[in-house]
């Protein structure tokens, strides 16, 4: 079986994180969000993945130099400053994809816990040319929205306005569909496949939903990130191996990458996920927090919620308060401290607080 993964996203809520890297390689406790993707499509019986990318994206994905479990990666690359929507690389994908069986549609920036095997299963008694795994949330109304009766969709909404949703069940980013899709969707242009495919495929009585347990989350937005690696942490915290440290404290839950090195009387977690090789001094705090790989944490800082990209050097006595983005290759000067949901560039040095 075939999968298709939408990646060729900007990221733009996720800057300036995603100045320098896809959202698809965002990691999640220190592997690649689509190291997972590729993990789950392979133990739910796919064989090969097409990347359906901009050509940075690909370029990104190269250097990452992923395990592929397995399978069989290929990409299917958009025109260059021709964004094509979600439908859109789907149709040009065709070819790559083929008309022989059902196939999987994914997007690439969504954290879940499916079971491919029988979100397949369910489709095929289903009949249907689409069958889309649902799960519900408190406010569907940034998400695509089905009214389902039985295991129909009777009516598809993307993105209602509030109070006006059919439901609390939501798209979840992950669908089965019949190679007799392809014939909804234009060529050669943008389509976005939940306002103009799947409404229309609802009133054909061909679009069926299938409810999903596990965890789902979307990492759109920086605190989404963050939660979404707590909660994952949480769900995985059993089984990460850990040293009992003589020189420093660990407060569970967290995560420590290969090469990781803490200074004396340093208090890590609850919630700290430092990525590989990241450095910490003396005497600091970090707890609520993903610190991306290379990353330098100095003698008595303070970090409580916040982001470090790849290569940051953090100062000694800096403050980093909840919310607070700290970019790639940036340095917080000593002493500074940044106040909640502060921002700071890629490559930037701050040598202020604000």
């Amino acid at each position: 079986m075939k999968a298709l993964i939408l990646a060729g996203g900007f990221a733009t809520r996720l800057r300036p994180l995603s100045c320098s890297r896809p959202k698809t390689l965002f990691p999640i406790v220190n592997k690649p969000l689509l190291q997972w993707i590729f993990e789950r499509l392979a133990q739910g019986g796919v064989d090969e993945a097409i990347l359906a990318v901009n050509a940075l994206t690909q370029f990104y994905i190269r250097q990452h130099k992923l395990s592929k479990c397995g399978l069989k990666v290929r990409f299917s690359i958009d025109p260059p400053k021709m964004p094509l929507g979600t439908g859109g690389p789907l149709k040009k994908a065709e070819k790559l994809i083929g008309h022989n069986e059902p196939f999987i549609m994914l997007n690439g920036d969504i954290y879940a816990d499916i079971n491919y095997r029988e979100l397949v299963e369910a489709h095929r008694k289903s009949g249907a040319l689409a069958t889309l795994a649902l799960c519900t949330v408190e406010d569907p109304c940034s998400f695509g929205v089905a009214d389902l009766q039985g295991n129909v969709i009777k009516r598809f909404v993307e993105k209602p306005p509030k109070g006006k949703a059919p439901s609390n069940l939501i798209n979840a980013g992950a669908y089965i569909l019949s190679p007799e899709v392809f014939a909804y969707i234009p060529e050669g242009r943008a389509v976005s496949i939940e306002r103009e495919v799947f409404p229309k495929l609802a009133e054909e009585g061909k679009l069926c939903g299938h409810c999903i347990n596990g965890l789902w989350i979307d990492i759109g937005k920086p605190q989404e990130y963050l939660e979404a690696n707590k909660i994952v942490l949480d769900s995985i915290s059993n089984s990460i191996k850990r040293q009992n440290p003589a020189s420093f404290s660990l407060k569970n839950p967290v995560a420590l990458d290969e090469g990781v090195i803490v200074g004396e009387k340093s208090v890590i977690g609850p919630y700290a996920i430092l990525g590989k090789n990241v450095k910490v001094g003396a005497n600091a705090q970090i707890s609520n927090s993903v610190i991306f790989a290379e990353a330098q944490i100095a003698d008595g800082a303070i970090l409580n919620g916040a982001i470090v990209g790849e290569g940051a050097k953090i100062g000694r006595g800096v403050k980093l308060l909840k919310g607070c983005v700290v970019g790639d290759l940036a340095k917080v000067k000593d002493s500074v401290h940044l106040h909640e949901g502060a921002v700071i560039c890629p490559a930037k040095e701050v040598t202020e607080t604000f």
